[in-house]
């Protein structure tokens, strides 16, 4: 175990620099989706004792918030470092990031940067900057952990999706009202009120709800209820990017038996369009706990003959921990179709 630093050279990890300042903190991965990451399982992290659970481009992608004494606001750092071919954490560029915070900031990390310590954060080539809705999501979940309320376009959110003030009338919701919903689901009666609300809701709000669901697990009876929508809705454009929507919001339930059975149909069909494929790798990860799971995806994946789609979507899944294995597995599969053979064949052919 790593000793506690008393002095900024000393520091070796994140970790140890937000125990120095006497901060409390929460880490967040921001890659895929929005998971938390426990301290103990950042710290492994940190100390390469394990490999980046949620590697995205071959980097991670983190949120770190952290405050003293009350968390009323919470300072928000979003960094950015880079994996080896392991998964683990490029531990120069880690250096190199606390380095730069150090030289900013000292020990006292929750300090109002002066004008040169600004210049020096905003040059920091570790810094990324969230999309709107990872932001809101992010925001809503820590309002939701430190037991602080919601923001005030929650209500008017509750209301809309109860169907009190009709289902035209959504336009002063605001994103951050969503957000604070999503995260809300699986209290009060949010989630029988979304169920009843669901084929109603106006496109403006579902497509940002579904984007803010992908990082909640979802009440049962609301997991049905979008499987239910999705095989309602008809093949027509539009309805297609309704469906890509709907699977989002079952990102983070992609572990349960409903869905599981869900996708198992999608993939025996072998017609998924371009897009709902790569949403089931990127958003639904989980769904790939089983070789027999990833290789019927695999075939699928297959059928669209866009080999470069394939490998960017292959490189892109073995690099997951989790997931790893059964790509490996896959390679060895004696069973597979012969396309898939090729089209596996063809990404180490492509490395000679």
């Amino acid at each position: 175990m790593s000793k506690t630093p008393n002095s900024p050279e000393n520091i070796a990890t994140i970790s140890e620099l937000l125990a120095l300042s006497n901060s409390q903190y929460r880490i967040y991965d921001l890659g895929r989706k929005i998971d938390k990451i426990s301290k103990e399982q950042f710290n492994k992290i940190e100390l390469n004792q394990l490999p980046y659970p949620y590697p995205s481009q071959r980097h991670a992608f983190i949120a770190i918030a952290f405050w003293q004494k009350q968390p009323s606001q919470p300072f928000l750092w979003f960094v950015k470092l880079p994996l080896d071919e392991r998964g683990l954490l490029n531990q120069g560029a880690r250096d190199h990031f606390i380095a730069i915070i150090i030289e900013a900031l000292g020990s006292n990390l929750t300090v109002d940067p002066s004008e040169k310590q600004e210049e020096l954060l905003k040059g920091n080539p570790y810094h990324f900057t969230p999309s709107q809705y990872k932001l809101a999501s992010l925001n809503s979940k820590l309002k939701l952990e430190l037991k602080q309320n919601a923001s005030d376009y929650f209500p008017l959110c509750q209301q809309y999706i109860s169907g009190d003030v009709g289902w035209d009338n959504w336009h002063n919701i605001g994103v951050q009202g969503i957000t604070d919903f999503a995260s809300r689901i699986n209290l009060d009666k949010n989630s029988s009120s979304l169920v009843s609300a669901l084929p109603n809701l106006a496109v403006e709000v579902l497509t940002p709800l579904c984007s803010a669901l992908e990082n909640e697990v979802l009440p049962v009876e609301l997991i049905d209820a979008l499987i239910v929508y999705f095989n309602r809705v008809n093949s027509d454009k539009n309805s297609e990017q309704l469906q890509q929507h709907l699977l989002r919001a079952l990102a983070s339930s992609c572990h349960h038996p409903h869905v599981v059975n869900f996708i198992n149909k999608l993939l025996a069909d072998n017609n998924l369009s371009t897009e709902v494929l790569i949403i089931l790798s990127g958003r639904c990860w989980l769904l790939w706990q089983t070789p027999q799971a990833l290789i019927a995806y695999f075939e699928c994946l297959v059928q669209t003959q866009d080999q470069q789609l394939f490998i960017a979507i292959f490189k892109d899944l073995v690099a997951i921990p989790a997931i790893r294995p059964h790509v490996f597995h896959c390679i060895r599969e004696p069973k597979r179709s012969d396309a898939l053979a090729q089209a596996i064949g063809s990404i180490f052919t492509e490395n000679k």
